[in-house]
């Protein structure tokens, strides 16, 4: 069974930087697809950002040049966000797909003040 933790969301103000982390822990393969999605109160889920292991990355438009995510091995994966604004405000969500499936983590807040 994969688990998925996610750390690292909170309160900021506009134009400030955070970064998130998830963590992954159970039966994971090398090969696998890590990345963020996002939802804000009364929104769908929408994907931000998404890389495989030392292999192509991917970004919404919304936050290309602002955000950037990296992993350093098969269990993790880092968002760094820049420039915020309150359009970024949301749930953060983690994810990891693999051979078994997707698994979700239970997501952080992320306020952006304005």
């Amino acid at each position: 069974q994969v688990q998925l933790v996610e750390s690292g969301g909170g309160l900021v103000q506009a134009g400030g930087s955070l970064t998130l982390s998830c963590a992954a822990s159970g039966n994971i393969a090398e090969i696998n697809l890590m990345g963020w999605y996002r939802q804000a109160p009364g929104m769908e889920r929408d994907f931000v950002a998404r890389a495989v292991l030392r292999g192509a990355t991917h970004y919404a438009d919304s936050v290309k040049g602002r955000f950037t995510i990296s992993r350093d091995n098969a269990k993790t994966v880092s968002l760094q966000m820049n420039s915020l604004n309150a359009e970024d405000t949301a749930v953060y969500y983690c994810f990891l797909q693999q051979f078994g499936g997707v698994t979700w983590g239970q997501g952080t807040q992320v306020t952006v003040s304005s």
